[in-house]
C-alpha cells in the first residue's frame, strides 16, 4: 500500500466500519498453538476479505515467519469454504495429514493453523477434504514454488532483501503523470530464452546472473523499460509463463525471490523501469492449482459457457465474486509493494470484456441485459486500476487490448476502464501487412499508413511489434521483407525510424533489433552471432540506438504523444510515390520535427512544406552507411519561399530508398546543439 496503510473506503463502507468494534484492529489472538483460538487474523481482517477490499491480503493468506508467544513458526491459512477438512502437509511433518489439521474460521471460508519450528525453504501443501474428494494442493498465495515440474509451495521470506532504489521510486512517485510526457521505449524480454550461456545451452539463467548483461545491453540500446514475459510461476515452460499457477510467486526456474528482487533494484539503480505481463484472464486447470480448489467451482465459474476457454484450455477467473476479485487485485498491488515493479502490462484484455470472445452461439451466456459484455469483468478492471493508481503513485497499467472498445485508457471517473495505456493492435497489423507487400503494389494500400492517425489520439497508446509477431509461422521482421538482402535491412531501418516517430510509446521485442532471422524459440537462445555481420544486423542495432537516443532527446518525437496537437501532416496522399510526410511538435511552439519517409527502392528528389522560412537540418537519416544504408542523404537543407504542401514556403531533399530522414529547424539556439548524421 506504498507509504500509507490506510485503505480508501466508500460512504457505505465506512457507514459499516462504524458498527465493527474497536478490538477489531487487534492483531488477534496469541492463544496455545494449534487451537481453534490461535489466529493472527482479526474481525477486521474477516471484514474486508469478505467485502473483497483487503488490498494486503497477501500479508494474512498463505504461509508466514512469525513469532506466537515466544514460539518460531509458520502461519498457515487458506481459503477452502466448501471443504469438510484441510490439513497442512510438509516436509516437516513428513507430508501425514493428521499431523497438522487446520482450524475453520466461521464464516469466511477461511483454514488456518500455527506450526512451531517450520522456517524458510520448508516445502508444503494443502490436503483439502471435500465429502469423497481429497486432492493436494499448492498454495495460492505462496510465496515461492518448487522448480517445474515439482509442485510443492515453499516458505519464504519477503522483507529481508535490503533495497537501494529509494531514489527511483521517490522521483516515481513525485510526479505520477510524468510518463504521458515522457519517453517510453520498452525492450519486450523473455527470460529464459534472451542469452543462454555457451557452455551450458539448455541451463536457464538466473535472474542475478543476466542481471548485468541485459542491463548493459538495455542501457546500450536506451531503451527506458524492460517488459518481462510473465514471471510468475507457471507449470509448462512452453506456455512462456501466460498459464499462471501460483500468481504470488516468481517462477524458481530463474532463481529466488530475493534474485528477482535484485534484478528489479539493479534496473532501477540503473535507470531502468520494470514492468511485468500479469495474467487474470485465466488459469490452468493442473491438480496441484485452483481448478475446483475446495471441490467447488471456487476461483472460476461453474458454467464452462462463462469459465472455460476452449481454445486455451484455461478456466476463467469468477470476477463476481467478492474473494476472487480481492484475490486478484491484492496480487497486482503485491507486485508494486513486493517486487517494485512500475507497471503491469495486463494480458488478453479483450477475451475477459467479451462473454462471447473466441466463442461460437450457443457457448456463452448473455448478461442480464441480453449483451455480450463480461460486466462483472469490466467492473474489476476499473476496480483494479483505480486501487492501483491510488496506492501507487507512477505506476503504469497497459492493456493489451485488440478491439475497438472505447475508453480503454480513459479514466473511470469519465467512463473508462482506467488503464494507463493500450497497446496499437490495429496500427501494429496494418504496418506489417503494409511492409510485407512488394514495394511496387504499395501505393494500393496506402491507406494502411495513415489510418492509424484517425484514431491515434483516442487512447494513450503502446506501438508494439511483440514476440506474438514473430511466432507460430508469421516469420520475423527481416524474413518477411520482401527483396534481396540490402531492401530487406533498409525496409526493417524504415519501419522502425517510422514507428520512432510516430506517435505513442514504443515496445520491440527482444531480437527484432538487430533482425534475428529464424522465428523466436523459447527454448533456445536469441542468435547473437549474427552480430558478426556489422552491416547488416550490426547497423540495425546500432539504429535502434540511435532511434532511442533521438526518441528520448527530442521533446517533439515523445512529449505530445497522445495530443493531437503534436502531429500534423504535411502530405500523406504521395500514394503513387509510396512516400509520407509529417511534423512532430514539442509544446514549445518552436520545437518541431519533420519527418519523410520513402516505402519505395528509388531516391526520389521532393519538395516539402515546412511551417516556417527557416533552414533545416537532417538530424537523422536510415539510409545513412554507419547502418549499413547506401549513403543517400541531405544534411543541411535551405529553405525557399516556394509554396508547397499548402504552405508558403519548401524545401528540396532527397528521399533516401526505402528509408526515413528526421530534419529539425535550424535556430542560432540550437544550431551548435544539431546531431551530426552518423558517418
Amino acid at each position: 500500500m506504498g507509504k500509507s496503510d490506510k485503505i480508501p473506503l466508500d460512504e457505505s463502507t465506512e457507514n459499516e466500519l462504524e458498527r465493527v468494534p474497536e478490538s477489531a484492529a487487534d492483531v488477534g489472538s496469541c492463544a496455545p498453538r494449534n487451537s481453534a483460538s490461535t489466529t493472527i487474523l482479526s474481525d477486521f481482517d474477516y471484514y474486508l476479505l469478505g467485502e473483497g477490499r483487503h488490498w494486503k491480503s497477501y500479508e494474512k493468506l498463505g504461509a508466514h515467519l512469525v513469532e506466537l508467544e515466544g514460539q518460531k513458526g509458520v502461519n498457515f491459512v487458506v481459503w477452502a469454504p466448501n471443504a469438510t477438512n484441510v490439513s497442512v502437509i510438509g516436509d516437516f511433518n513428513d507430508w501425514d495429514s493428521r499431523q497438522n489439521p487446520m482450524w475453520k474460521r466461521y464464516p469466511s471460508g477461511l483454514w488456518e493453523v500455527f506450526v512451531p519450528g517450520v522456517g524458510e525453504g520448508s516445502l508444503y501443501k494443502y490436503r483439502i477434504e471435500t465429502g469423497d474428494i481429497v486432492t493436494e494442493r499448492a498454495d495460492p498465495i505462496g510465496f515461492r514454488s518448487e522448480v517445474a515440474p515439482l509442485t510443492a509451495s515453499v516458505v519464504a521470506d519477503l522483507d529481508k532483501y535490503e533495497w537501494h532504489d529509494q531514489e527511483w521510486i521517490a522521483a516515481r512517485e513525485s510526479d505520477d503523470v510524468a510518463w504521458l510526457r515522457s519517453p517510453v521505449s520498452i525492450y519486450e524480454v523473455h527470460l529464459g530464452s534472451w542469452a543462454r550461456s555457451e557452455t551450458f545451452p539448455n541451463k536457464l539463467p538466473n535472474y542475478r546472473e543476466i542481471a548485468k548483461p541485459l542491463i548493459d545491453y538495455v542501457k546500450k540500446l536506451g531503451y527506458t523499460h524492460v517488459e518481462f514475459l510473465p514471471i510468475s510461476e507457471h507449470p509448462l515452460l512452453a506456455s512462456w509463463g501466460y498459464q499462471v499457477i501460483g500468481m504470488y510467486a516468481v517462477t524458481s526456474r530463474y532463481g529466488s525471490p530475493e534474485d528477482f528482487m535484485y534484478l528489479v533494484d539493479q534496473c532501477h539503480q540503473n535507470g531502468i523501469g520494470v514492468i511485468i505481463d500479469w495474467v487474470p484472464a485465466h488459469f490452468p486447470k493442473d491438480s496441484h492449482g485452483l481448478r475446483r480448489f475446495d471441490g467447488t467451482a471456487l476461483y472460476e465459474y461453474e458454467d464452462s459457457r462463462l469459465g472455460e476457454h476452449r481454445d486455451w484450455g484455461t478456466l476463467i477467473f469468477n470476477y463476481g465474486r467478492n474473494e476472487v476479485r480481492n484475490y486478484l487485485i491484492s496480487n497486482a498491488l503485491f507486485w508494486f509493494d513486493k517486487y517494485h515493479v512500475d507497471g503491469l502490462r495486463v494480458d488478453a484484455v479483450a477475451s475477459m470484456l467479451y462473454l462471447d470472445y473466441s466463442r461460437k452461439p450457443g457457448e456463452w451466456v448473455p448478461n442480464k441485459y441480453g449483451g455480450r459484455e463480461n460486466l462483472e469483468a469490466i467492473e474489476f478492471l476499473k476496480e483494479l486500476n483505480v486501487v492501483a493508481h491510488g496506492q501507487y503513485k507512477g505506476v503504469l497499467t497497459i492493456a493489451e487490448e485488440s478491439t475497438s472498445w472505447s475508453g480503454v485508457s480513459r479514466p473511470v471517473c469519465d467512463g473508462g476502464l482506467g488503464f494507463s495505456m493500450k497497446w496499437n493492435m490495429g496500427w501494429m497489423n496494418d504496418v506489417l501487412r503494409y511492409c510485407r507487400e512488394d514495394p511496387i503494389y504499395r501505393k494500393y494500400h496506402h491507406d494502411q499508413m495513415t489510418f492509424s492517425i484517425m484514431y491515434a489520439f483516442s487512447e494513450n497508446f503502446v506501438l508494439p511489434i511483440s514476440h506474438d509477431e514473430v511466432v507460430h509461422g508469421k516469420g520475423t521482421i527481416i524474413g518477411n521483407a520482401p527483396g534481396d538482402l540490402w531492401q530487406k535491412f533498409a525496409l526493417a531501418r524504415l519501419l522502425y525510424g517510422y514507428m520512432w516517430s510516430h506517435p505513442g510509446k514504443k515496445l520491440l521485442f527482444m531480437g527484432c533489433e538487430f533482425g534475428q532471422w529464424k522465428e523466436w524459440n523459447f527454448d533456445e537462445s536469441l542468435d547473437w552471432a549474427l552480430l558478426r555481420y556489422d552491416d547488416t544486423h550490426g547497423g540495425l542495432q546500432r539504429c535502434v540506438a540511435d532511434l532511442n537516443q533521438l526518441y528520448r532527446q527530442e521533446r517533439a518525437l515523445h512529449e505530445r504523444d497522445f495530443e493531437s496537437s503534436g502531429f500534423e501532416w504535411i502530405n500523406c496522399s504521395s500514394w503513387e510515390e509510396s512516400t509520407f510526410s509529417f511534423l512532430r511538435k514539442a509544446v514549445d511552439p518552436q520545437d518541431h520535427i519533420l519527418v519523410v519517409a520513402n516505402f519505395t527502392p528509388v531516391p526520389r528528389r521532393k519538395r516539402i512544406g515546412v511551417p516556417e522560412l527557416v533552414d533545416y537540418q537532417e538530424i537523422f537519416c536510415s539510409d545513412a552507411p554507419f547502418y549499413g544504408g547506401s549513403g543517400v542523404g541531405n544534411g543541411r537543407v535551405v529553405c525557399n519561399a516556394l509554396s508547397c504542401d499548402g504552405r508558403a514556403q519548401s524545401i528540396e531533399i532527397l528521399a533516401p530508398p526505402l528509408g526515413v530522414s528526421f530534419f529539425k529547424p535550424v535556430r542560432s539556439s540550437n544550431e551548435s546543439q544539431l546531431n551530426e548524421l552518423p558517418d
